[in-house]
């Protein structure tokens, strides 16, 4: 069976954000983080963007949140938007607080926890990265 794994693109906030992931989530970086001044042939890359990030990849669950910075130099830009989110259903309302509480610090809440008519314990927002995230957490779903 394929597996899905989301992949975010940082303007040299990278290592940043997934410090702040790790914190959150625990974990190890799986791979280590590969900077873009590893990578052969990026001699002539400019010195400030030598250290951005190449890959880094943190487990959550079964799965990998993975993510690099864009190179500049290259005509590579980032534009945040809202057509992604990241949706993680928790193990209890308290994780699911943790997450939110967490994550969103800084950044701007879409919509706070709640209970919703569908019957999730669910609240959005957007964390100080322009990263969009989903928390969820329904007592008759188990993960």
């Amino acid at each position: 069976m394929a597996k899905l794994n989301p992949y975010l693109n940082f303007d040299g906030t990278a290592l940043e954000a997934f410090t702040l992931y790790q914190s959150v989530f625990g974990g190890e970086f799986v791979g280590g983080i590969m900077r873009m001044g590893d990578a052969p042939g990026t001699e002539n890359l400019p010195e400030d963007e030598k250290n951005r990030i190449m890959h880094i990849a943190l487990p959550i669950g079964g799965d990998l949140l993975m993510a690099s910075d864009v190179s500049p130099s290259m005509g590579q830009r980032v534009t945040a938007g809202n057509s992604n989110y990241i949706s993680i259903f928790t193990e209890s309302r308290d994780e699911a607080d943790r997450f939110f509480n967490a994550l969103s610090e800084g950044g701007e809440v879409e919509m706070p926890m709640e209970d919703q008519f569908w019957g999730d314990y669910f609240g959005s927002f957007r964390d100080r990265f322009g990263i969009h995230w989903m928390i969820n957490h329904n007592d008759s779903v188990q993960i």
